[in-house]
């Protein structure tokens, strides 16, 4: 693993609005367009760090507001950071806990100073600030810190999203001087501004002005239809610093991340393939597939047989139905796999496709291959012993 001093962001190849490149931290390089596997409190669900990194994750995020509330920063801190605690040596992003206390924090209040709230794991009262966010984000250790932002719900008032901003603006300056200049580490900006294309250029604008290591949008894919996630990143991507990373947070489904990445957006991240492989649903490039459905029950062959991944190849699908009908562990953890195996094949082809120049041939392949789905490949009645065993 290659050791760099300074953080940089390089730009290798550009397809439209597009770009290939890398992030670089003290921890490794990150390939972009990039997918960030969730590892919530210190652990991608259902799956062995090691298998995370061989199949092509270069980073992982976890959470503050989960990690700060069990088994706290300084403990992880003590025994030597998040990196060493999960056996991760890579990149880790970590984000602030703003969007976690908005949602799942009790009797939450928000103020200039910061947000105070109850835990949901117990009820016991925390403040958490944008300087309390960036130490905390210090003592686990990650490589890219996010700034302590307000995320409002879509839909909501403009006058909502205009103080939600403002405070989240305010916040910003606040991380960034808490966080000074560390090598080899970023902190990240976030723009906010709901619905609303004039704040959202105000946010982008003020941040950049800030000269921060990264951008990230926030306050999408809350509820809101696709059309206007893409058109908000459409508002925002002039006004961002063309030398800096992107990152989308919080997205999203195949669709939503090869769209994003036609508008110049670097980084994502998303719960949406680990928690789909804990309930059965895997994503392949047939689009999704449920295997919770009967079809699958007396069906010996294989998810996909062109995976990259072995447990795709090796189970067949009668095998994952049966674990997934029968709550087996043994299903989620092969179902998240291919789940995240599938979205690091994505990510790879966007970057090849990019650096080749022929990305808006390669969404449309992919497109299809979502529209047409697997009935048809799987039309013929299949035959006992064909495909892969048990």
């Amino acid at each position: 693993m290659t050791e760099h001093k300074s953080f940089a962001f390089e730009i290798e190849a550009r397809d439209g609005a597009a770009r290939s490149g890398r992030v670089i931290t003290s921890r490794g390089d990150v390939r972009t367009p990039a997918f960030m596997p969730v590892g919530t409190a210190g652990t991608v669900k259902a799956m062995h760090p090691q298998e995370v990194r061989a199949l092509g994750a270069d980073i992982v995020l976890g959470n503050v507001y989960h990690l700060m509330l069990r088994p706290g920063a300084e403990r992880v801190a003590a025994l030597g950071g998040l990196h060493k605690m999960m056996n991760w040596p890579y990149p880790i992003l970590t984000d602030s806990g703003g969007f976690q206390v908005m949602s799942l924090a009790k009797l939450r209040k928000i103020t200039e100073k910061g947000v105070t709230f109850r835990s949901h794991i117990d009820g016991a009262s925390y403040e958490l600030t944008p300087e309390r966010s960036i130490e905390i984000q210090g003592l686990l250790g990650s490589d890219i810190q996010m700034q302590l932002d307000e995320c409002v719900k879509l839909p909501c008032s403009d006058k909502d999203a205009e103080k939600a901003m403002e405070l989240s603006l305010r916040w910003a300056e606040r991380c960034a001087v808490k966080f000074g200049t560390q090598d080899g580490r970023a902190m990240f900006g976030i723009v906010q501004g709901g619905a609303v294309e004039a704040l959202r250029i105000k946010s982008a604008q003020s941040l950049a002005a800030m000269n921060l290591k990264g951008y990230s949008i926030g306050g999408l894919a809350v509820g809101e239809p696709q059309e206007i996630m893409l058109r908000m990143i459409e508002t925002v991507e002039p006004h961002l610093p063309q030398e800096k990373p992107r990152y989308l947070m919080g997205v999203g489904t195949p669709d939503d991340i090869v769209e994003s990445v036609r508008r110049g957006v670097d980084m994502f991240d998303c719960v949406m393939p680990t928690r789909a492989g804990r309930h059965g649903l895997a994503y392949t490039r047939f689009g999704k597939i449920n295997l919770k459905n009967a079809r699958h029950a007396d069906d010996p062959r294989p998810l996909d047989e062109e995976s990259d991944w072995e447990p795709a190849r090796l189970y067949s699908r009668a095998y994952l139905h049966h674990l997934v009908k029968s709550d087996e562990i043994l299903g989620m953890m092969l179902l998240t796999g291919i789940n995240l195996a599938y979205y690091q094949s994505l990510m790879a082809g966007l970057r090849l496709s990019i650096r080749e120049r022929r990305l808006t041939d390669f969404i449309e392949h992919t497109k299809a291959g979502w529209e047409r789905g697997d009935l048809a490949l799987w039309s013929s009645k299949p035959s006992v012993g064909s495909g892969a065993s048990l």
